[in-house]
């Protein structure tokens, strides 16, 4: 299963709408997303199935069933899909777009960009390649993880709250 997370602040229809064309041509995949509002085209995606939002448990267990993850350029879903070291397309919002304030997550995408299992990608074209390269190949071992630079016991609590939303005793 591709799991699309697009925070839950802004819409993102460019996002929304790349990923529903690359669903219509590719219609045996299985996608969920959280596309947390609509946006000012008020796109509906028609191709995979979607939420506006998610409790925290069923957005962790999604995250944890995902082969991979697409999304924003936002810290939470960064931070998550490193921790349980899951393969990441993301694709940050712009502020010439209008889909942001500022360019603070082509910033970040650029940071994170070069980390083993993350895939940067600017527009639809470049995100439809990077979903069929990884649909072709599967998850290699020994992906980096956010708990290899961690403290381990940080690393779990977080993994936890993540999966839950509860925070560890």
């Amino acid at each position: 299963m591709i799991f699309l997370a697009l925070g839950t602040q802004l819409p993102f229809d460019r996002l929304t709408r790349a990923m529903d064309g690359w669903c219509a041509r590719n219609p045996d995949a299985e996608v969920l997303g959280q596309i947390a509002r609509l946006g000012p085209e008020n796109h509906r995606p028609a191709h995979f199935d979607w939420v506006e939002m998610m409790p925290p448990e069923d957005f962790g267990a999604a995250f944890a069933r995902a082969e991979f993850v697409v999304a924003h350029a936002g810290m939470g879903v960064i931070i998550t899909a490193l921790t349980l070291g899951k393969r990441l397309v993301i694709m940050p919002r712009r502020a010439e777009l209008r889909e942001h304030r500022n360019d603070h997550q082509r910033a970040t995408a650029a940071r994170f960009g070069t980390r083993p299992g993350v895939t940067v990608v600017e527009d639809e074209a470049a995100l439809h390649a990077a979903l069929d390269r990884l649909r072709a190949d599967p998850p290699s071992p020994g992906a980096a993880q956010a708990a290899d630079h961690a403290d381990p016991d940080f690393a779990a609590a977080i993994r936890e709250f993540l999966l839950t939303g509860r925070r560890r005793s």
